[in-house]
Formats: structure tokens, sequence, C-alpha cells
């Protein structure tokens, strides 16, 4: 490990990597010098989901970045809703790399409508993938943390869905509070193997999970659904308003840092907590 490859060594876990957010951990934990183990469903989730879903060839160009930073790469198409395929992953990593430090539990699925209105299928899609997948990615992650015994950092993607109200899409505010549910208890039980785990909330990341069309409807239909959805008062030092192709979204590589920083030595005594990536949006 150097002071420029903090991760040199180590290897992680990162689910949902096919793009967007996952794609930027892994592509960040691999400049940062960890060999990667890289899943993706790479096909339609559910009909509920209304964006397209990640391909097999948005995953092969995430294998591509890894590689082009010099690291190693096992990449898997997996659903998370899948206990056994997840564990057969886990287990085909261990044997490559001999080790897994870094869990990065990521994958995650988005859709709108009310509460009282909304189908079956949409609440169990989400809560599924978003919450039951995120526990199956513990169970068939962190035995082998243990085992391999150098301790470790598991960070969990929540939202900031997770720590306040969101009308509109509240079986996916319901999942991402209950992953910081799964950090927290999480974080108490591993803390003896030297494993910390904390739960990250970004805001407005761009990212193909954000449907223009969709929020514009619901909020079309209900506009006083606004008011939980702050604009970002905070522009980043060396940013001004519009910067951002005036989309006004944070960028997955601005969640990267945060994911990276976890991953490492330098938060090497955070654990049980929840940051959230919001420029202040959760102080309003």
């Amino acid at each position: 490990m150097t002071a420029s490859k903090p991760l040199e060594g180590r290897v992680a876990l990162v689910t949902g990597a096919a793009r967007g957010q996952g794609r930027a951990h892994a592509l960040r934990l691999a400049d940062d010098g960890a060999d990667i183990i890289a899943t993706d469903i790479c096909g339609p989730v559910s009909d509920s989901v209304t964006y397209p879903s990640a391909t097999s060839a948005e995953l092969a160009e995430t294998v591509r970045g890894v590689e082009a930073s010099g690291r190693k790469i096992l990449a898997r198409e997996v659903d998370v809703r899948d206990l056994a395929a997840q564990q057969q992953t886990v287990a085909e990593g261990i044997e490559r790399f001999g080790r897994l430090d870094v869990l990065v539990v990521n994958a995650g699925v988005l859709s709108w409508g009310r509460l009282f209105e909304m189908s079956e299928e949409q609440w169990d899609t989400v809560i599924e993938v978003n919450l039951s997948g995120a526990w199956k990615t513990v169970r068939a992650a962190v035995p082998a943390m243990i085992e391999a015994g150098n301790g470790g950092s598991i960070i969990m993607v929540s939202s900031v869905a997770g720590l306040k109200a969101t009308p509109g899409n509240g079986h996916y505010s319901a999942a991402k509070h209950g992953m910081v549910g799964i950090a927290n208890a999480l974080a108490l039980e591993v803390g003896e193997f030297g494993i910390r785990v904390n739960s990250i909330h970004p805001y407005s990341i761009d990212t193909p999970m954000i449907e223009r069309d969709a929020m514009t409807e619901i909020f079309t239909k209900h506009p006083n659904y606004l008011h939980s959805f702050a604009p970002m008062p905070l522009q980043p030092p060396g940013r001004l308003a519009g910067d951002m192709a005036d989309t006004g979204f944070m960028t997955p590589e601005d969640v990267a840092d945060v994911v990276a920083w976890l991953a490492g030595d330098g938060s090497k005594y955070i654990s049980g907590s929840q940051l959230a990536i919001d420029r202040g949006v959760l102080k309003y």
C-alpha cells in the first residue's frame, strides 16, 4: 500500500457495477489500488421499472475501465435477489483474489407512485431489490470477509430518501430506511472482526435512475410534493451554478470520492454512521 494507492492489495465487491454510481465506485476503488469483483443484473428487473436496464455491454465497459487502471476484475451478471448466485460469485472472487476487504452494496431500482395507488409488483420489486437484495449481498459476502481475517469496510449505498420522507416513492424510501437498519445492526455484529459498516445518503445524482418525465408527471399532479425535494443550496468549490450541465445534479464520481474514503484507512474509526452526500439539503 502506498499513499497514492491506499487500497493496494485489497479486494472490493461492488453490486450494480455496470453503470452509474456502481461503475464510478468500481473505477475509483481500482484507481486507489483495489482489485474488483463487479456484479450487475444486465437485463430487465421488472415491467414496473420503466427506465432502461443496465446491459452486458455496459458491464464490459466497467471491466475495461478497471483493467485500464492496471487492476484485475472478476465481473458476473448476477441478480442481487439471487442469494445462491451471489454466494457463488463471492466464492469465485475468493478463489481468484484470496481475500475480500471492501463491500459496496449499491444495486438498486426506483419507480414512482403513491403508496396507496401503486401495484403490488411495484412495491415488491423495489423492496426485493433494494432491501432484500442488500441483505442477500451482506449474507453472501460477510462470512468471506470474516474468514479472510483482514477486517474491512462495508458501504451501504442508501439515499437521502433513507433519512427523510419522500412522497411519490415511499416504497423506495422504505427500502432505503431499511438499509440504515441493516448498516447499524451489522456494524455492531461485525465490529469484533475489525469490519466497519456505514451507510451513505446521496441526493440527486445524475444516473439513468433519474427519470425526468416520470418525476415531472408526479410533481405536476401533486405540486405540494416538490417541497420534499429541495434544491441543493451549496455549490462545491470551483463550481458555479450551471457548471453541472444545468441539471442541478451531482455526478456518480462525486459519491465515489466518499466511498473511496470509507473504504480506506482514513476512516478507520468511522462505523455505524450515516453520511449525507447532499450539499446541505437535509438542513432545510
